[in-house]
């Protein structure tokens, strides 16, 4: 393909922005020849009359980058116009096409998300992520996060999504979903992901959070009992969880006793602070903290792409990390 002068200009540009070394990072860590074998099954051949299906790659690049920068259909269609980096990254040329439209890539997201190919997406991420040695089987760690809906009924229904519920946390009142993770206790990767609405218990959903070959797994006071409870008693996995907040307080912290396990809950809560890290890049990098579509459907498709997406960026940072210490 002949590059055009404004490509020419943006290649010889001295200064490498966030946003470029962001995508750069994206290219290499995603696996898309997995990903497209995966989706082609599903995707309009195109044969017949008619315009020709624009190309599937193109599709799914074009919804990754949506995804990681928190735009909605007609805003990735504008940044493509907008930004270089990002049309680079999707692979247009203005120059022989016009961008997909937001009606594209709206048909496109009700594909993935009708024949349950967004949770192949993150398990087809994970599966690369493993074969490189970078999500382990040994530990797991469980923690959920609150995502508030709108609690409008100014709509359609004049009703608040009956999908998502309220929930008091730190006396407060949030209305939405919750997001239950189980990560690996080495990397921080994501394995496994459960959605339900903001009234369910954390401590409910542990055991749909473990992959069942870990020997061990943690998780915060929320989950004080989880060892007790039905589903788990037939369990070998050791479970650590946190001391509860009031009774860590009361600890006696001018006795050898109390400073022993006042240390000992500091040491783990260091070694659970992996599983925020998901969380960080979700709701600071991605800016999602609210959801974007109505029903716990939807929006759970939506969470299993964006956990992928997630892996591969802090799998990045792991790999750069370790060659940086390799250097030295």
């Amino acid at each position: 393909m002949q590059a055009s002068f404004s490509d020419l200009g943006y290649t010889s540009k001295k200064k490498l922005t966030r946003r470029d070394r962001f995508l750069a990072q994206l290219e290499a860590m995603t696996p898309w020849a997995a990903l497209v074998a995966a989706i082609t099954p599903f995707y309009p051949a195109g044969k017949g009359p008619g315009r020709p299906p624009i190309g599937l790659e193109r599709m799914l690049r074009m919804y990754v980058a949506q995804q990681c920068f928190g735009l909605s259909d007609e805003g990735i269609e504008d940044a493509l116009y907008d930004s270089q980096a990002i049309r680079r990254f999707v692979g247009m040329d203005f120059t022989r096409e016009a961008a997909p439209d937001a009606t594209t890539l709206l048909k496109f997201r009700r594909l993935l998300e009708d024949h349950g190919l967004t949770g192949v997406i993150f398990e087809t991420i994970n599966d690369h992520l493993a074969r490189q040695g970078l999500l382990l089987r040994e530990g797991t760690i469980v923690d959920a996060t609150l995502i508030a809906a709108p609690p409008s009924t100014k709509n359609r229904d004049r009703a608040r999504d009956p999908d998502m519920h309220q929930a008091k946390k730190s006396k407060q009142w949030h209305f939405g979903m919750k997001a239950h993770i189980g990560v690996d206790a080495d990397s921080g990767l994501v394995h496994t992901l459960v959605t339900t609405p903001a009234n369910v218990h954390d401590v409910t959903q542990a055991h749909a959070l473990l992959h069942g070959q870990e020997r061990y797994a943690a998780g915060d006071a929320g989950y004080q009992g989880v060892a007790q409870r039905e589903e788990n008693r037939n369990t070998s996995v050791q479970w650590d969880v946190a001391m509860r907040p009031g009774r860590r307080r009361q600890l006696d912290r001018c006795t050898e006793a109390g400073r022993l396990l006042d240390a000992f809950e500091r040491i783990k809560a260091r070694a659970r602070a992996k599983v925020e890290h998901p969380f960080h890049v979700i709701k600071n990098l991605f800016r999602h903290r609210k959801t974007r579509y109505r029903g716990l459907g939807k929006n759970t498709a939506q969470l299993q792409t964006l956990f992928g997406l997630a892996n591969l960026v802090m799998a990045g940072w792991r790999l750069r990390a370790r060659d940086t210490l390799t250097a030295f």
